[in-house]
């Protein structure tokens, strides 16, 4: 399967992060830090976020420190440039931290 989906220019990745709460970056990845109440609340963010990443096969890169968690999206199918495959996966981010 090949993935055709297209970098994002400049100015559609800053729309797109203006409304996206606690997401910062530029077309080379797009990063969220979040802190979760305890360890393992952080540790079910992360499974969370799998289950999801695995059912769109769009992983992002994750960061765990205690209660902190950082995670990065990028395409790297896309020449390592941020896509709506990025911002998809984003929301679902988002509404699973909601969700917690």
């Amino acid at each position: 399967m090949t993935d055709m989906a297209e970098p994002l220019d400049t100015a559609a990745l800053s729309h797109a992060l203006s409304a996206m709460d606690g997401w910062h970056g530029d077309r080379t990845g797009i990063t969220r830090t979040v802190e979760l109440r305890s360890f393992p609340q952080a540790i079910e963010f992360v499974d969370r976020i799998a289950e999801a990443a695995e059912e769109m096969d769009h992983h992002p890169d994750i960061d765990i420190r205690w209660r902190k968690v950082t995670l990065r999206l990028v395409t790297h199918s896309a020449g390592g440039f941020v896509t709506d495959k990025d911002l998809t996966l984003g929301h679902r981010i988002d509404a699973i931290l909601r969700d917690l």
